[in-house]
């Protein structure tokens, strides 16, 4: 009964938001520069300006942006043999390390000296770092951001995602890039995997038999992996920082209840019930301590478990065309996500404070960059 009571809740709005992505996902295949998800957006942004969502849908969307957001990363697993990574990836990990700590430092300067949502800033840090709208995806239930945050640090990424994937070929062969530096150039330096691919086709079409679509595809797949500790950390930063305000909340409750002591009456009982409210869970936090399964998410543990399926069952033979579907249902899932998100964002605000989101996303692109070709400078990949 309580299945069949939840699928008549959530049914509408999802139903709403498949029926959606499946055009988009054939836009998306038509133009793979922009790509499924990011077309369920901006078609989401424009369909939540003439339909007002009815209570009939809002579960279901709601449910879709959250829930369906996960089970996608969960399945994005399915796409990553780790041997392989391992085995390619490896002699790239300085630079891509080098590339993920430059972001993540620039978006956390950037949002003090700029009074960035420190929402905002972590999605469009850690989608620039690491792997565009995958990353968003996975962290956004992490740090709890809303629905218009994903849509605005979505929007940031998608807008470098495309310049780059224009302009780094041209740039790289003005450089003087060799076939390994571009591949490791752009598997470090683009955010999105179908902007490295498109990025990496544009420039063996440049320089015949340069082959880096496969390199930089690998490159690309090892900065994925470091969605796992990325999320680990801000699951343990988001858990730290709400019990500070609870304790912070208790010291409040605990000044105001020493101003009235004496008092009599019904306010003073009220304002003894709510001290009491705050106050324990707080003294169960404190006898319990910290619980890593309450803070760390779930999802991240089974998007582990299923890129270990894929690695063992790849090493033992099976091919790795058996996940494909997987892989296809993961991006559907992300495209239907997608415009949940659009359908849930105010369209108004978000032209209103996206200066200085998109300023941050092209000093995470541009800083990116430079460390990338710096370090393979340094390591005299170049």
């Amino acid at each position: 009964m309580i299945l069949l009571e939840k699928l008549k809740l959530y049914a509408p709005g999802v139903m709403v938001c498949a029926a959606i992505a499946l055009g988009c996902t054939f836009l998306g295949q038509l133009f793979p520069l922009v790509g499924g998800p990011v077309f369920g957006i901006l078609a989401g942004i424009a369909i939540a300006l003439v339909w007002k969502r009815r209570r009939r849908t809002s579960q279901g969307i709601s449910f879709t942006s959250k829930k369906v957001l996960q089970y996608a990363v969960i399945l994005l697993g399915f796409g990553l043999n780790l041997a392989e990574v391992v085995r390619v990836g490896a002699q790239s990990l300085p630079v891509i390390i080098s590339t993920i700590v430059t972001a993540l430092l620039v978006a956390f300067v950037l949002c003090k000296a700029l009074k960035i949502p420190e929402r905002i800033a972590t999605l469009v840090g850690v989608g620039s770092s690491i792997c565009g709208g995958s990353a968003i995806a996975a962290t956004a239930p992490v740090i709890k951001a809303r629905d218009e945050e994903v849509a605005q640090a979505i929007s940031v990424i998608f807008l470098f995602n495309v310049i780059a994937a224009l302009v780094f070929p041209t740039l790289g062969t003005m450089l003087g890039l060799s076939n390994e530096g571009f591949a490791l150039f752009a598997g470090t330096a683009i955010n999105d995997t179908s902007s490295v691919t498109a990025a990496a086709a544009a420039w063996d079409g440049m320089h015949p038999g340069a082959n880096t679509l496969d390199q930089a595809t690998i490159v690309k797949l090892t900065r994925t992996l470091a969605i796992i500790p990325i999320t680990f950390v801000l699951a343990l930063w988001v858990a730290r920082k709400e019990r500070q305000l609870a304790e912070s909340a208790a010291l409040e409750q605990r000044a105001v209840s020493g101003e009235v002591t004496g008092n009599e009456g019904e306010g003073a009982k009220a304002l003894h019930d709510a001290q009491a409210e705050v106050e324990e869970p707080l003294k169960t936090a404190r006898k319990d301590g910290f619980s890593l399964k309450r803070s760390f998410p779930l999802f991240i543990l089974w998007f582990l478990v299923a890129s270990l399926i894929t690695t063992i069952a790849v090493g033992c033979g099976v091919s790795a065309d058996i996940f494909s579907p997987l892989k296809t249902l993961s991006k559907f899932f992300i495209t239907m996500a997608m415009v949940a998100i659009g359908l849930n964002t105010d369209l108004v605000r978000l032209v209103k404070s996206g200066g200085k989101p998109i300023l941050l996303g092209f000093c995470c692109c541009l800083a990116i960059a430079a460390v990338s070709l710096g370090m393979q400078a340094a390591l005299g990949i170049w």
